[in-house]
Formats: C-alpha cells, sequence, structure tokens
C-alpha cells in the first residue's frame, strides 16, 4: 500500500501512471517484465480493467498493458489490486522502462541465446530506476532484432559464428535459401561462406538439414545509446563478449555511465559524442575479463 501511494502522490516518482489528453482520466502502464505474464494474471487485469478503467486494454510495444480511462479516485485501488497480481505500475519517462526480449532458446528455432531469463535478470536490477534520461533495455537472440534492442539505448543482441565441414556437405543448398545476406554460395558440390558478408545470425546453422554447419559459442553484442521515435538512431556497438557474465556486466557498466554522465536536456543518442563515447567504451572493457572480450564478429 505503501508503495502504491507513493507511486500515485509522490512528485518526484515517475510511475507509469499517464495524464490522459482532454479527459479526467488516466493511463495505467504495467510493469510486465520481458511480455512474460501467466494465463491467471491475465484475467486480473482484465477484472480490474472491467472494474477500475472502461474494459479495455492496451497492448504497448514494450511487451507490457495499459489500462486506459481510470479515474482519478479509482488509481489506489487498482493499484492495490496489480501489486497483489504482481503485475504493478510501471515506468515512463525518466526512468528505466519495461526491458524487452524475444523468445529466445525457449522457443524460437533461430535464437542463439537465452535472452528471457537474462531480461528477467535486468529487470530485477534496473527496471523503475530514476535515470537523467529515458532508458530503454532490450535483448534479442539473433540479429533478427525482433524487439528492436539496437534502438533502445542499451541493447543486447545474439551472434553465433557459423563452423562448416565441407567433407560433410552435400551441397543441397538449403542454408544459401536461408541467408538473408547472401554471404554463402554452393561451389564445386561445397558451400563457401563469405566472411565480409555474414553477420553471424546463425540462420544457417539453424537451418542445415543434416547438421553440416555447427556453431561456435554464442557471442552477445551489447549497444549502447539507440533511440526510438521521429527520429530513429541504431545504437553504437559498445563491446563483443563471449559469456553471459560478461555481458550482464558490460550491461551493469553501460548503465552506470548513463546515470553518471548523461544529461536529462536531450535524448542519450543525442550527446553520444558529447559525454565522449570511446571513453565509455574504454571504462566497459577495463570492468571486463580480458578472455571475455571478442575482437570483432
Amino acid at each position: 500500500m505503501v508503495q502504491v501511494m507513493k507511486q500515485l502522490f509522490d512528485p518526484d516518482s515517475q510511475s507509469g501512471v499517464i495524464v490522459e489528453d482532454g479527459v479526467e482520466a488516466y493511463t495505467v502502464r504495467l510493469r510486465i517484465p520481458a511480455g512474460i505474464v501467466t494465463s491467471d494474471q491475465l484475467r486480473c487485469i482484465a477484472e480490474a480493467a472491467e472494474k477500475y478503467g472502461t474494459k479495455s486494454v492496451h497492448l504497448t510495444t514494450r511487451q507490457t498493458i495499459e489500462i486506459p480511462h481510470v479515474p482519478e479516485e479509482n488509481l489506489e485501488a487498482l493499484g492495490v489490486a496489480l501489486m497483489e497480481n504482481g503485475t504493478p505500475f510501471g515506468a515512463e519517462h525518466l526512468n528505466v522502462v519495461n526491458v524487452t526480449a524475444c523468445p529466445g532458446n525457449e522457443r524460437c528455432r533461430l535464437a542463439n541465446i537465452d535472452s528471457i531469463p537474462f531480461a528477467l535478470n535486468i529487470d530485477k536490477k534496473y527496471f523503475g530506476r530514476e535515470m537523467p534520461v529515458k532508458t530503454r533495455i532490450g535483448i534479442s537472440a539473433c540479429p533478427n532484432s525482433c524487439v528492436s534492442e539496437r534502438l533502445c539505448e542499451v541493447g543486447v543482441t545474439g551472434h553465433v559464428k557459423p563452423v562448416r565441414h565441407p567433407e560433410r556437405c552435400t551441397g543441397c543448398g538449403a542454408c544459401v535459401d536461408y541467408c538473408k545476406e547472401d554471404a554463402l554460395e554452393v561451389k564445386n558440390g561445397v558451400i563457401v561462406l563469405d566472411d565480409e558478408l555474414c553477420i553471424r545470425c546463425g540462420a544457417c546453422v539453424h537451418t542445415c538439414p543434416y547438421g553440416v554447419i555447427t556453431a561456435e559459442d554464442p557471442v552477445y553484442e551489447i549497444t549502447f545509446g539507440g533511440r526510438r521515435g521521429r527520429h530513429p538512431k541504431v545504437g553504437r556497438r559498445l563491446v563483443l563478449v563471449n559469456s553471459l557474465k560478461a555481458a550482464e556486466m558490460a550491461v551493469d557498466e553501460a548503465m552506470y555511465r548513463i546515470y553518471r554522465q548523461a544529461v536529462g536536456t536531450h535524448l542519450l543518442a543525442d550527446q553520444l559524442d558529447e559525454i565522449g563515447f570511446d571513453l565509455i567504451v574504454k571504462s566497459v572493457l577495463t570492468k571486463l575479463p580480458e578472455d571475455s572480450v571478442v575482437k570483432n564478429l
């Protein structure tokens, strides 16, 4: 109850309670890390929308749910119900907002990393934390970027480097058909890879019907300073690392640098040169074990 009241009435708290335009009502954004919600939680959200709103919900781009048109007198009771449901008020503005993730290894045949547990762990550390700039974190298990992680202030992308076994290749060409980068071709009955075109997405590994193409251990690409909105910008590569632990350490340092160095007058993407992106890269590298850093893909 105390936490709900603080979110509603503390002017320094940037909760997911958003004033609607033109009406005396609020949109309430929920906290649903990685978009994972149980069927029981969904039923409770539906009941809350019927009881405290106008029987509708909005599914957002950041894998959460908003309950629109909530009268002010219903906010406190709604907040209590949502907190008991494990889907409390979310965050907006100068906070770490809902952490997003693709299905990852749990469900996607093209996944290179286990994105959902990673996202849930990051959410526990950072969700709702006050920051000098709006901070979005997205985690994608492969470069298909289904959650647009490289358009987030901090993004994580999983890559794998294919390992070919020409002596076993049948030359069927299935991997060539799946490669969206035109990095593969059949020459003299075997598959040839163009390293310059390959982006280490792993599609050839996951789709080879004979298991002829295997993969090295996954690589985590951490990007920094992406931006959505009217002028989208892809985040810059901060570092490549070869382990989940190192990836989490890199994210930790990236978040620390945003907190300490970013200024609230404009979005992070617009101040990377001003705050010294190269210095941030060096700071991240000093925090990582040397053998965890990958020089290139």
